[in-house]
């Protein structure tokens, strides 16, 4: 006998379902792909750099001494975890306190929120950080100083920063370089070059940058393959790329590849900002009402709360440009126009891809109809 209870309804897709977004970052990627995927996302890691602490590094030891054997005048501190990382490390020698009393003495700045909460954290307050996060408004504050003679030390992101301290040794400053860690290449490249080609072949929606190497490192990972114009092509097109900053945004910016930014640059907002925009660009009504039909990026989401149907990136690709021209018929050779990416493929590639798309919608297959001699249209009628 039944309890007289109705099943549970299953929850609502997320947000993101539907959707392929690709993480190229290193540090806290596991934070930002949780977030992804609890919003319904699929999700390709590949990290294009890895951070490589220089905690025994003898570089790091030296400079830091090299700031305890006369007062400091100014620090710059350019990120939290290579300030963090600085401080640990000072520790482990004995330095700690020498340390903290040099920086007490100077005048502290700080790249950004991170660096500043880095610096409040070891106790020092911050005498100027820049609302951009620009290492360039730092070295301008810098520049607007007497600095003849004055010792500077500049806690380096992860690469040297020539053109900073060269500009200061230029003014007269003594110049120490603080090497905390460094970018380099990812323990598995061809993570980050399978990543590449899923970008040139549109099969992600999205790609999250979270610092400019990790650009430099995909724009170089491209290059190699030989694939950099077709990947800044899909960036230019239907692949979103989402940054956390302008400052992690710029060597997009200036390839020429526009870029989606959140107000703040946390993991949280630049999350919240994807969910927003995606979406709204992408999402293709093809049904309204209780039993409406949705393709969200590569599924169909039916109402009632029912799982999503991913369909294969070619199979949706067709469904999706059959829906930007609801009930018009289009011929084998438009679709092999403007789906294909294979300038090879003929028109039973077309027939051969629209049976897998009937095949994947299962009782959803009569959207696609058959007008002989003609083509395909979507049916529209609910």
């Amino acid at each position: 006998m039944g309890t007289g209870t109705s099943p549970p309804t299953p929850p609502a897709p997320g947000p993101l379902a539907g959707y392929v977004v690709g993480v190229t970052a290193d540090r806290r990627r596991d934070e930002l792909t949780a977030l992804l995927r609890r919003r319904g996302a699929r999700v390709v890691e590949a990290p294009t750099m890895r951070i490589v602490p220089l905690d025994d590094d003898v570089a790091l030891r030296r400079a830091t001494e090299r700031c305890l054997t006369a007062p400091l005048d100014y620090v710059v501190a350019t990120t939290g975890v290579g300030w963090r990382g600085w401080m640990s490390a000072a520790e482990g020698w004995g330095h700690a306190a020498g340390l903290a009393g040099a920086c007490r003495g100077a005048e502290v700045l700080s790249r950004g929120p991170k660096a500043t909460g880095a610096v409040r954290a070891s106790g020092l307050e911050e005498t100027y950080s820049p609302g951009s996060e620009a290492c360039d408004e730092l070295l301008a504050w810098l520049l607007a100083r007497e600095l003849t003679g004055r010792r500077i030390a500049v806690q380096e992101h992860g690469a040297p920063l020539p053109g900073f301290a060269d500009a200061l040794r230029a003014r007269g400053a003594e110049v120490i370089e603080v090497p905390v860690y460094r970018w380099t290449r990812p323990e598995d490249p061809g993570a980050a070059r399978r990543l590449v080609e899923q970008t040139v072949r549109r099969e992600v929606h999205a790609l999250t940058f979270t610092s400019a190497p990790a650009i430099d490192f995909f724009l170089a990972c491209a290059r190699e393959a030989g694939l950099a114009a077709q990947l800044l092509d899909a960036l230019r097109g239907p692949v979103l790329p989402v940054c956390v900053g302008s400052v992690c945004a710029r060597p997009l910016e200036d390839a020429g590849v526009p870029t989606v930014q959140p107000e703040r640059g946390r993991l949280g907002a630049l999350v919240r900002t994807l969910t927003q925009i995606l979406p709204a660009r992408d999402r293709r009504v093809l049904r309204d009402g209780p039993h409406g039909l949705v393709l969200q990026g590569t599924a169909l989401i039916a109402g009632g709360g029912t799982e999503p149907i991913w369909l294969p990136p070619l199979p949706a690709a067709i469904l999706r440009t059959l829906a930007e021209h609801p009930g018009r018929v289009l011929s084998r050779s438009e679709l092999l126009r403007r789906v294909w990416p294979d300038a090879q493929a003929d028109e039973h590639a077309v027939e051969a891809a629209v049976g897998r798309l009937r095949g994947a919608l299962g009782a959803h297959a009569g959207l696609i109809r058959t007008v002989p001699k003609r083509g395909y249209r979507l049916v529209v009628e609910g």
